[in-house]
This record gives structure tokens, sequence and C-alpha cells, in this order.
């Protein structure tokens, strides 16, 4: 299955805009809104990219200036294409409203705070070019959220024996609450791409030498269109790239719900032992 619906490659990463049209003047641009249901956090980004950019500057459907650059100096000498931006991602719930929780005085923003923040509609992009030459693009956001993928191990889900599963789910998580206000039920939101993400998940205070370094930067990350025929909600994780991972590697695994509209929705999971050998494996069980 993998190999009749991969659409993408090894490397790369998660959470990343994907804006896949000409956006007028730009090769590309698009807004998006992008939850982690695991964690619970929210978050604007942004895409634009055009050829040898001075200047470019972005515009709410209020025709108010929200981002802008200008390059300087050698960098204005060699010029900008892409430009790829995200905003803070605060938790979209009150950590002090769980008991088991440690207030560390984190920023919150919850759904209906960040809806009433965001305007939904046309996004204006604008660029300058190496000739001086104006270029014109937009994009549309809206708040059709798809529903967070179902990892729980409890149904069979996750990451078992190179095998990555996963379900639709009903909701967006830790950012469910709220999601009533919303006009469309993330459950009802069409999923474009599926996105699955195996990443190695070392402390970097565990990291001494750059072969560790370049361990804990591997991932695996695939692509997977809705409509293919052949999926059944579940990747194998190439034996090439497990192989290439030394014994009792920790690692975590991501999917996301991409919708049409290029909204993600991502879940998480982690403590997974990768080649593991010997009795304690990775320790999870000692942490």
């Amino acid at each position: 299955m993998l190999a009749a619906a991969m659409t993408a490659l090894l490397g790369g990463g998660a959470g990343i805009a994907n804006a896949t049209e000409p956006c007028r003047d730009f090769g590309e641009c698009k807004v998006l809104v992008e939850i982690n249901s695991t964690d619970g956090d929210i978050g604007f980004h942004f895409l634009m990219d055009g050829d040898n950019l001075r200047y470019a500057s972005l515009f709410n459907p209020n025709h108010r200036k929200i981002f802008s650059y200008s390059t300087r100096r050698e960098l204005r000498k060699q010029f900008l294409t892409e430009t790829f931006a995200e905003s803070a991602e605060p938790l979209c719930f009150d950590p002090t409203l769980d008991e088991d929780e440690e207030n560390d005085d984190e920023d919150f923003v919850t759904l209906e705070e960040f809806t009433d923040r965001w305007t939904t509609g046309k996004y204006r992009f604008y660029g300058i070019g190496e000739g001086w030459e104006l270029s014109k693009g937009a994009s549309y956001l809206t708040f059709d959220l798809p529903a967070a993928p179902n990892l729980d191990e409890e149904d069979d889900y996750g990451y078992d024996e190179s095998i990555i599963s996963w379900g639709r789910g009903d909701d967006l998580g830790e950012c469910s609450d709220g999601m009533e206000l919303l006009e469309t039920a993330p459950e009802d939101v069409p999923v474009a791409i599926w996105e699955v993400v195996l990443e190695v998940d070392i402390d970097e205070e565990d990291i001494e030498t750059p072969e560790e370094q370049a361990i804990a930067n591997s991932k695996f990350v695939v692509r997977i269109p809705e409509d293919t025929a052949e999926l059944e909600f579940e990747v194998e994780v190439p034996e090439d790239f497990l192989a290439s991972l030394p014994d009792n590697t920790p690692a975590k695994v991501e999917v996301g719900a991409i919708g049409f509209d290029d909204n993600a929705t991502f879940s998480e999971t982690d403590e997974i032992c990768l080649n593991e050998v010997g009795e304690d494996g990775c320790g999870f069980d000692e942490e």
C-alpha cells in the first residue's frame, strides 16, 4: 500500500504549509490553521513563494497589514523566494482547570478566542521583485478543521512492529472545547491528505556527538491522498530507515489530517522504542 499511495518522501517535516496551486503572481501562497490535538495547541501559518523578492507583505480580510519584511545588505543582493512562518502556538485550554497539570503561567488561547481573533476570508499577499515589479496573490482562511486522527492504543492504533496505523476521529482532542461553535463539525470536514511522521525523539541534553545529532534529526515522512483506493489507514516504515538507526532508539509518531483548505489537525503518540533489544529497551518504564 505504501508504494501505491506514497506522495511524499523521506525527510521534511510535519505541519508544513503545502499550497499546491499557483497564486496569481506568486508560485504559491497559503494561509491555514494548525492544531496539535495531543499537546493542545493552535496556531496560524502562512506561505508565500515568489521570484527574487525585495519586499513582501500579508494583509488580512480587513485590508490591514499583519506581516511584512524588507531585505537588507547581502540579502537584498541575493533576494528571497519562499517565506514560511507560523505564529506562536499557545495552549487551547487553561491548564489551571486541570488539577493534574502544573501551571507555569503559560499563555492559552481557547478555540473560541482563536476564531474571534482571526478573521476568515481573503488574505492578500504582495511582493516587490528584483526589477521593482509588483506581485499580488490571495488565499482564503477558513475554520474548516479536520477531526484529529485516532492514535489510541486501546483501539489498536499507533506503532507496532514497523506498522503505523490510525483511525478517523470525531473531535479536536485537547482543543475540542468550543468546537460546537464551528460552522462545520470537524468529523464532517473532508480530509485531502494524511501526513504520517515517524520521528526520532532524543532529548537534546543526551546528544554529545555530530553522529548522535544526525540520528536525532532522522525522520520518516509520507503524505497519502485520502482517495487512494488501497488506503487502509496504515503505513509500513521502510526496513532501510529502521536499519539506519541504532538499537533502542526512542521515537514518536505523528499523524495529521489535512483538509482541502490546508487546515491541519495532528495527533501524536510517543514512547516508541525502535530496534528494541534487551529487557529494558528504551527504558520508558523507568522514567
